[in-house]
């Protein structure tokens, strides 16, 4: 796979599995429309890193538009595709349910289109632990039921697993889905948790703190989601010989398609989270604790055997390092 379409590469994930793969010599096509769901400025910051590189080009526009689509395809014949483009968050899907069909409905299915056609040798695509919904077994399996999902957002990235595995039957194209669980690190998103606690905190702000404290998460620290990935970008799924509709497994398939989970395999109290940051920064939060929000859920666990297995890799950076050195990138960046 020497050339690769990361879509949403402005993005947290998509900066960081950019950057490691043109260090490691591939060619980059980042597509990015910049939009404005959060900060432009930290994803112009992270474009610029890209841009040093000469193997890296950039594409900006939205990958909902089809014809757009179509002919970026055509142009860069790519070996493969990880779409990490969307609109992501649980709590914004309340608000804005229409751009979640705009991006993760319409867009991926642009991607599966430009794919099919284009003869890319292996997709694969960001879904999320979201997926798992009201399931309560932990740690969460891939090969558990997920047909319970509490958001749109989680409706939508269950969608992308359904839509990848019809284009996989129909067209033997080789997918492959990634739940990916609570990531953190430098250069993360401004909306989510460590980023808003670390900012409140420093200008003596109080955090709220949803379901008055009681929350688990299996945080994961960007640097060992991108390795994950990394990896299986080269690991070409192929179809399980063993798979019977009898008893239908939901991670693999009679076809060349695949889920896995990336996630720390660890389950960390959210409080325990807020006391490492707080010795990260020398400096006690105010704490706001709230009720549970619509479309959340209590905990989160990941179960990563087939990654394991697959790749030979298991996540496995501390909270206190991770946090660590969000906090020494945090106070870099805004001085």
């Amino acid at each position: 796979m020497q050339k690769i379409l990361i879509t949403g590469a402005a993005g947290f994930i998509g900066h960081n599995l950019s950057m490691r793969l043109l260090k490691n010599g591939r060619t980059v096509v980042g597509l990015d429309n910049l939009n404005d769901y959060y900060d432009p400025n930290l994803k112009r910051a992270r474009l610029a890193q890209l841009e040093e590189f000469d193997q890296f080009s950039h594409a900006n526009f939205d990958m909902a538009d089809r014809g757009l689509m179509e002919k970026l395809f055509v142009d860069e014949q790519f070996d493969g595709v990880v779409n990490l483009a969307a609109q992501a968050g649980v709590r914004y899907s309340l608000i804005n349910p229409h751009s979640y069909i705009d991006t993760n409905i319409v867009g991926f299915t642009n991607i599966l289109e430009g794919c099919r056609h284009n003869k890319v040798k292996h997709l694969l695509y960001a879904s999320s632990s979201s997926v798992y919904g009201a399931n309560t077994n932990m740690p969460f399996s891939v090969h558990d039921n997920v047909d319970h999902p509490v958001s749109l957002y989680a409706a939508s990235k269950k969608a992308n697993e359904l839509m990848a595995h019809s284009y996989s039957h129909l067209y033997n194209l080789p997918c492959t889905g990634l739940r990916f669980f609570t990531v953190y690190g430098p250069w993360g998103r401004p909306d989510m948790a460590l980023f808003l606690f670390t900012k409140a905190i420093l200008e003596d702000k109080p955090i709220n703190i949803f379901n008055n404290g009681n929350m688990e998460r299996d945080f994961t620290y960007i640097d060992d989601i991108v390795e994950g990935v990394f990896r299986l970008i080269d690991h070409v799924p192929q179809p399980n010989p063993d798979w019977s509709g009898d008893k239908p497994d939901s991670a693999t398939s009679y076809c060349p398609w695949r889920l896995f989970n990336i996630g720390n395999n660890s389950v960390e109290q959210l409080m325990r989270y807020i006391e490492v940051l707080e010795d990260c920064l020398g400096k006690k939060a105010k704490k706001n604790f709230m009720p549970m929000q619509a479309g959340d859920v209590r905990a989160t666990y990941a179960n990563v055997d087939d990654l394991v297995s697959e790749i030979d890799f298991k996540p496995q950076t501390t909270i206190e390092e991770g946090i660590s050195r969000f906090v020494d990138w945090y106070r870099g960046y805004y001085g």
